[in-house]
């Protein structure tokens, strides 16, 4: 079950626009496949996409789902990710009501919808996309057999943009001509690539073993993959990241950090330390547990989002001059220049 060029999506966006929980759905925006008739956020229906996200799309932001229908979508994404992976009931009720009309609906929530429809049409669907797969074993370094360059994105925070940078990084290898391949590891990147693992639903035994087997089976028909990032080693809240090292062994990082950010997002007491120190924490942790060469941090990505172009450059540059490492933001100004030092 994927999402592709041919379905009509529409994005459930309530209060994702301007609040802290839409990255999914502004994700989708920026890398989805499928055609986007319509963005759902009562606080921002009207106004202008590009002038609220800074993506440069013509898509009408509505105030409901009912609203929505008027652009005919045959798919409801939910794009929003509410504390506890929990819909408010009026956003619940909604989405019954898209179901009703025929809406098949791409969920990314923690909690399922599936239980809640009983019937549905026949080429309607739930994808319920937070499932732990079958088959899982432990990790046991197997990945570090493979031919292929395997990078992985690692960040000093939550949500600095290690998915935006692995597809970044991935559209600019294929502009070359290279093999390259994309693995999602989070609910996002699966509804962007259609396929992936959704780490945070696995069980802490078997979550290196479900990247390794992913990796595995990508391994040997390509020359690089590009392995989404989750979560950050220096958040104290956050257990993705050591499996994801382990389970894909991979032969270089990058290193994804929001440019100023001095403290964790949502935790300010817990500092972010240099970006030097940050990336010897990140090339010792790789470099043990299967590792056979020392895998470096070979470039960084910089989160420039909030800053003019003019101080985007200066704080590349600073960066740069800080850590002797290549340094650009990828979103803003593309991921072809990294590749060379991959």
């Amino acid at each position: 079950m994927h999402l592709t060029a041919n379905h009509r999506v529409a994005i459930l966006l309530h209060e994702g626009i301007k609040g802290t929980h839409g990255k999914t759905g502004l994700a989708y925006l920026r890398y989805g496949q499928a055609s986007i008739v319509a963005v759902i956020d009562a606080e921002c229906a009207g106004k202008s996409l590009k002038d609220v996200t800074g993506i440069a799309k013509d898509i009408p932001i509505v105030s409901s789902v009912q609203a929505a229908l008027a652009y005919n979508p045959d798919v409801l994404l939910i794009g929003i990710a509410p504390s506890g992976g929990v819909l408010p009931d009026a956003w619940l009720e909604e989405v019954k009501q898209g179901v009703t009309t025929g809406l098949s609906v791409a969920n990314g929530l923690h909690t399922p919808l599936k239980p809640y429809f009983d019937s549905l049409q026949p080429e309607q669907w739930i994808w319920d996309i937070r499932k732990e797969p079958s088959g899982l074993s432990i990790g046991l370094a197997k990945a570090r057999s493979l031919a292929c360059k395997r990078i992985l994105t690692v960040g000093t925070d939550m949500s600095v943009g290690k998915m935006s940078t692995s597809l970044e990084c991935h559209a600019a290898a294929q502009k070359r001509g290279i093999k390259s391949k994309f693995l999602g590891t989070g609910q996002g990147g699966i509804m962007i690539s259609g396929e992936g693992i959704a780490l945070d639903a696995i069980r802490v035994d078997f979550a290196a073993g479900a990247v390794e087997k992913m990796v595995l089976s990508a391994g040997n028909d390509y020359d690089v993959l590009w392995i989404e990032g989750q979560g950050s080693l220096l958040h104290p809240g956050s257990t993705a990241t050591l499996p994801l090292i382990r389970g894909s062994q991979p032969t270089g990082l990058i290193l994804v950090h929001r440019a100023g950010q001095t403290h964790i997002r949502h935790a300010s007491h817990v500092a972010i330390p240099p970006l030097s120190e940050v990336i010897s924490v990140y090339e010792s942790v790789a470099s043990v547990a299967g590792a056979t060469d020392k895998v470096k941090v070979k470039a960084i990505a910089l989160n420039t989002f909030h800053l003019d172009t003019t101080a985007a450059q200066n704080a590349i540059e600073t960066v740069k001059d800080m850590t002797g490492i290549p340094c650009t933001d990828v979103v803003r100004f593309g991921g072809d220049y990294l590749l060379d030092y991959l």
